[in-house]
């Protein structure tokens, strides 16, 4: 597996959004990381609790919802992330790549998108 790293503006939007969300990073080594692999090791964290977040957040709404709503909400997340896997991953010869800043914006707008039709 071959991550690549982000532009520095979409890293900075996604460790932007993991410190509001996430403050134990804060205090983590990745405040200043030493080189490419403390820089994946960090980025990989922001992912995986934006993930966490989205995943929090798609539970609380398909329990309120009837069977066909929830056919309904799990149809529009698959069809999502196979958009975010699309947008934010490809495959050649050599392997596989993921953009994790990337994936970890598109998975923060999701989120973000789930929360507000719960409140509508």
């Amino acid at each position: 597996m071959k991550l690549h790293a982000a532009p520095p503006a979409l890293a900075l939007i996604a460790c932007a959004y993991a410190l509001a969300c996430a403050p134990a990073h804060a205090n983590s080594a990745c405040n200043k990381p030493k080189n490419d692999f403390d820089n994946m090791y960090c980025v990989t964290k922001v992912y995986q609790e934006s993930d966490k977040a989205l995943n929090a957040e798609y539970k609380k709404q398909i329990a309120k919802l009837d069977t066909a709503g929830k056919a309904a909400l799990k149809t529009e997340q698959l069809a999502w992330m196979q958009e975010r896997n699309t947008s934010c991953s490809k495959t050649d010869t050599s392997g596989f790549y993921i953009n994790l800043a990337c994936a970890t914006q598109t998975t923060a707008l999701r989120t973000h998108a789930l929360q507000n039709r719960r409140q509508q």
